[in-house]
């Protein structure tokens, strides 16, 4: 019987640690997304929110269509992916799921593929039901207007050149704008 006792005290005792662990992981879990809000937020502005715009550009389509910045409309979203990029490659799945959610469709987004037209062409491919694609070199003139500074980059841009959210992957993204 003072086995059975003991047993049951140790069961106790380890269920009582269990528990314990658990909250302290659900706190930390806590201030890790308070972390991750602070670091999206600037100031008073919402979160993934942004001042500034973007520098002038020209380039033209994989389809001969001109784009600048003049030439965007309402809010686009503007991805920067590279064919070298594993990242990219992975993540460009999820980016072409979210972007044909859009409203306002293809005219609303803008992909930008850094690097050789010849490694582009899958991507290209993938990205042109949803997007209007362009291809540059790295640091090429959309690279420089956006201070694209890794791969992927993801914006989100109003007709006036205006910076309004901006994330590296598209799961933020979506975060910041529902915010």
């Amino acid at each position: 019987m003072s086995m059975l006792v003991t047993g049951m005290i140790l069961v106790g005792a380890l269920c009582l640690f269990d528990l314990v662990l658990t909250l302290g992981v659900v706190r930390r879990l806590r201030e890790h997304t308070d972390q991750l809000r602070s670091l999206l937020s600037h100031g008073d502005r919402p979160p993934g929110r942004l001042r500034g715009s973007v520098g002038d550009f020209l380039a033209t389509t994989v389809d001969g269509e001109p784009v600048s910045r003049d030439l965007l409309t309402g809010e686009t979203l503007v991805a920067f992916f590279s064919p070298g990029c594993t990242t990219c490659r992975e993540t460009l799945p999820e980016f072409v799921e979210f972007a044909r959610g859009l409203p306002g469709g293809r005219r609303q987004v803008l992909a930008v593929l850094a690097g050789d037209r010849e490694d582009s062409d899958e991507m290209v491919r993938t990205l042109t039901s949803v997007a209007r694609v362009t291809v540059e070199e790295f640091d090429g003139e959309l690279s420089r207007a956006f201070a694209v500074d890794g791969f992927p980059a993801h914006y989100v841009v109003d007709s006036t050149g205006a910076l309004l959210a901006t994330a590296p992957d598209v799961a933020l993204l979506r975060v910041t704008r529902a915010a």
